[in-house]
């Protein structure tokens, strides 16, 4: 009995397979079933208790970061076992060197992990129903940019960091990349520029979508807002295409952003005209502006303005209000004035010439 006990201890303790015994790779494999054990019970933990606890709470935070950091917590739990039953075992220092850059790299991968899933999810939570609630179309376009900005930046300083830790000289490769990320720079100005064009748009929200603008000349409504350009048409139906950076470097008229639109109608009256009937078309012109539909009658402003070639002028300023259609207004305006002016007796001047011939 004792000769068969010695034997298996012998063969638990005795013999090296591959620097180490069956008992240390038991021990090894031990730890490591036992992590995965836990690993599912905390796995369980979190649905079942965490997220119950958390759910009765008001914010929405907690939820978040309880449903995000699940996966990646557990991963680290296995990984954290993993490690410590392979380090029980006696291994060459290359190999042990391979593990602990793997285990490092591993590490770092859940952290970033983690904070990107979290950040993630907050924008999906609180930002994106900020910007579905915005009128532009802008902010839709540059939200998906500014997530995967979040996490290449997110990964990117992972890299950097787990590139150190193997041992590279990171100073450098960061040189490098500077150099090629230059030459790309300079080749690739323009879009940069209409990408910053863009940004700037968002930011500062000069107009939205439906607004009629004047901008490099061409005045149109602006139909699209896109990250390297806008797109306008023209009141002649043609769709111009301006590149953001021309916008942001240009002065931009936003027409729909007045609150009412000026108009100056300016009549010439025939020179047998005398000063009662001036005064007369005056008040007629401002009685048949504060009754047209869609004109404001608070800016309403009429003056005789002067003694031209062949005709008195009298001149009439109103306002269109914003949600009337300038069109409509102007004309239902003008053929009041026409009826009107006819049924008084208020004549229109058209250029005349007197001829004098003298016979000899």
């Amino acid at each position: 009995m004792q000769k068969k006990e010695e034997l298996e201890m012998d063969f638990l303790t005795g013999k090296l397979y591959y620097g180490n015994t069956v008992k240390q790779w038991l021990i090894a494999a031990g730890i490591i079933v036992c992590t995965v054990l836990l690993a599912k019970l905390l796995y369980w933990a979190f649905g079942n208790v965490v997220k119950k606890i958390t759910a009765k709470t008001k914010t929405r935070i907690d939820d978040i970061l309880v449903d995000m950091l699940e996966e990646p917590v557990v991963f680290s739990v296995i990984i954290i076992g993993v490690w410590y039953g392979l380090a029980t075992l006696h291994m060459s220092k290359i190999v042990h060197r391979w593990i602990a850059t793997g285990y490092y790299f591993l590490i770092i991968f859940a952290i970033a992990w983690s904070i990107t899933r979290v950040l993630d999810s907050l924008i999906e939570e609180y930002l994106v129903p900020l910007v579905a609630k915005t009128e532009g179309d802008l902010d839709d376009q540059l939200l998906p940019i500014v997530r995967k900005g979040v996490k290449f930046t997110v990964w990117g300083i992972a890299v950097i960091i787990a590139l150190n830790n193997a041992g590279y000289d990171v100073g450098a490769l960061l040189a490098g990349l500077g150099i090629g990320g230059l030459a790309f720079a300079l080749a690739a100005q323009d879009s940069v520029a209409n990408l910053f064009g863009g940004f700037t748009i968002f930011v500062d929200k000069p107009f939205s979508i439906q607004d009629r603008v004047v901008v490099d000349g061409y005045d149109g409504t602006v139909e699209e807002i896109g990250i390297r350009s806008t797109r306008l048409r023209t009141l002649a139906g043609r769709v111009v295409t301006i590149p953001n950076s021309k916008i942001s470097n240009n002065v931009v008229e936003n027409i729909s952003s007045e609150p009412a639109r000026k108009v100056v109608l300016v009549l010439g009256l025939t020179y047998d005209m005398d000063e009662g009937k001036i005064s007369r078309s005056l008040s007629l012109l401002a009685e048949i502006a504060r009754e047209t539909e869609g004109v404001d009658s608070s800016k309403i402003s009429t003056a005789f303005t002067g003694f031209g070639d062949f005709s008195l002028n009298v001149q009439l300023i109103y306002w269109i209000e914003k949600s009337a259609d300038i069109f409509a207004v102007q004309t239902a305006l003008n053929l009041k004035v026409l009826k009107v002016f006819a049924k008084e007796g208020l004549e229109m001047a058209f250029p005349t010439q007197e001829i004098h011939t003298k016979t000899v």
